[in-house]
C-alpha cells in the first residue's frame, strides 16, 4: 500500500470519528460468517491481514504498570483448540502451550501465573485486539508476516515453527496434492491458509474446489461428513482437531508442507518496555532449556557455580527488563521450561503426540536459539 494511499484511509478514519462524536469502537470486520463476532467467539487457524485499526496509545505510565495495577494480564488466545489453548471442562481451567506462556509472563510481572484473563479472540479479531488495546499480548497460534508486523504488533521470538499441511481419508489413496486434482478442499475463509493453497496448488496446475467456512468447527465437521475431500490448516491444528473426528484413525495428513508458519506471541505497539518483557520472557524458557534449568530444580539452582544459571536466575539483579532480579525463578517454577511446556501439552505422552522436530533446541537440530542473557 503506497504512503499516499495510507494517508488518504488515514484522512477518511479521522473524519469518521469526528463525524461520529468521539465514537472509538473499531469498525467491523467483513468476515463473510454474518453471525456476530464477539471477543468470547472463537475460531482457529491463521488469517489474512484483515483490519486496519488505528493503534491506541500505550497506556500513561506503560503496559507494565497497568497490568501491575490491574493485578492482572489480559491475554489473547484461541480458546478452542486442543494442545494449544482451550477451556478443559474437568478443572474449567484454559489449558495448552499457547496458554503456557500465557502465565509464563504473568509469573514475570505479576509473580503469579494464575493471574491471567484469557481473553478467547476470533481470527478476523485479534489483530483489532492487539491495535486497541483490548488485550496486552496476544498468544493465539498467529502466524509473523510483514503486513502484521507493520500493522498489527511486535512479533516476540516465534515459540511454534509449523507449517500448513492437508488432511485427507486414508481410503481415497491420495498421496500429495498432485492427486488432489478435482477435489474439494474444506478451509477457513480469509486466511492465510486460503491464500496459501490457491498458490501452492495453482503453481503446481491442480484444479480444485475450495469449500470455504468462517469457523473451525464448521470447516471439520463439513470435512468429517463427507462434504470435501480433504481439509487444510497447519498440521499441528490438523493432528490437534483430527484426534476430535468420528474415526481419527481413518485420516492421514500428506508430507506435502505448502507454507512456512512461524507462529509466536504478539505485543501491541507503542511500549518497548513491555515488548521486551514478552521477548525475554520467551528467550528465559528456551534458555532455561539449554542450561537444564526445570520446575523441579530451579530453586536449587539459584545458587549454581555455573555463570551463566546464576546470571538467569537473578545473581546480576535486574538487566533493564524492569522486573524482580528473580523473575525468571518465577516463571521456570509457575510452568518449567520450554521443552516440559512442549512435552506437557503436544508431546508423547498426549493425544497429539507431536514430534519437536523444528521445535528442538538448536544443539538438537532445531531452530530453537535463545540470546545471551546479559
Amino acid at each position: 500500500m503506497t504512503n499516499s494511499r495510507l494517508s488518504l484511509i488515514g484522512l477518511v478514519i479521522l473524519a469518521l470519528v469526528i463525524t461520529a462524536c468521539g465514537e472509538t469502537t473499531p469498525p467491523a470486520t467483513d468476515d463473510d460468517d454474518l453471525t456476530p463476532q464477539s471477543p468470547a467467539t472463537t475460531d482457529a487457524g491463521d488469517d489474512g491481514d484483515d483490519d486496519d485499526a488505528t493503534p491506541a496509545p500505550a497506556p500513561a505510565g506503560g503496559r507494565l504498570a497497568a497490568v501491575q495495577d490491574r493485578g492482572e494480564l489480559i491475554c489473547g488466545v484461541n480458546g478452542s483448540l486442543v494442545g494449544f489453548s482451550f477451556l478443559d471442562q474437568e478443572s474449567g481451567e484454559n489449558i495448552g502451550f499457547d496458554a503456557d506462556f500465557c502465565r509464563a509472563v504473568a509469573a514475570a510481572v505479576l509473580g503469579d501465573p494464575d493471574a491471567v484473563d484469557f481473553r478467547a479472540t476470533t481470527a478476523d479479531a485479534r489483530g483489532p485486539a492487539l491495535q486497541t488495546g483490548e488485550v496486552d499480548v496476544l498468544i493465539r497460534n498467529t502466524t509473523w508476516t510483514v503486513t502484521r508486523d507493520t500493522q498489527w504488533g511486535l512479533f516476540a521470538p516465534t515459540t511454534f515453527y509449523d507449517g500448513q499441511g492437508v488432511m485427507v481419508r486414508s481410503a481415497d489413496g491420495i498421496g500429495s496434492i498432485n492427486d488432489l486434482d478435482g477435489a474439494t478442499i474444506c478451509v477457513q475463509t480469509g486466511t492465510t491458509t486460503e491464500l496459501n493453497l490457491a498458490d501452492v496448488l495453482g503453481a503446481a496446475g491442480v484444479d480444485y474446489t475450495p469449500q470455504t467456512f468462517g469457523e473451525l468447527e464448521q470447516t471439520y465437521s463439513a470435512y468429517d461428513e463427507g462434504t470435501c475431500d480433504a481439509v487444510t490448516s497447519d498440521k499441528s491444528q490438523l493432528l490437534s482437531v483430527g484426534t476430535t473426528l468420528s474415526s481419527p484413525d481413518e485420516h492421514v495428513i500428506l508430507d506435502d508442507t505448502l507454507s512456512k508458519e512461524p507462529l509466536g506471541p504478539v505485543a501491541p505497539f507503542g511500549d518497548e518496555e513491555w515488548f521486551n518483557i514478552i521477548k525475554w520472557t520467551v528467550f528465559a524458557l528456551i534458555e532455561a532449556e539449554e542450561l537444564g534449568i526445570t520446575q523441579d530444580n530451579v530453586q536449587e539452582m539459584v545458587n549454581s557455580d555455573n555463570p551463566a544459571v546464576a546470571r538467569l536466575l537473578g545473581a546480576d539483579g535486574d538487566l533493564g527488563l524492569g522486573l524482580e532480579a528473580d523473575w525468571v525463578v518465577d516463571v521456570i517454577s509457575a510452568v518449567g521450561n520450554y521443552g516440559e511446556i512442549y512435552d506437557r501439552n503436544l508431546g508423547p505422552d498426549t493425544p497429539i503426540a507431536l514430534e519437536r522436530g523444528l521445535n528442538s533446541l538448536y544443539t538438537d537440530g532445531g531452530l530453537l536459539y535463545a540470546a545471551p542473557y546479559r
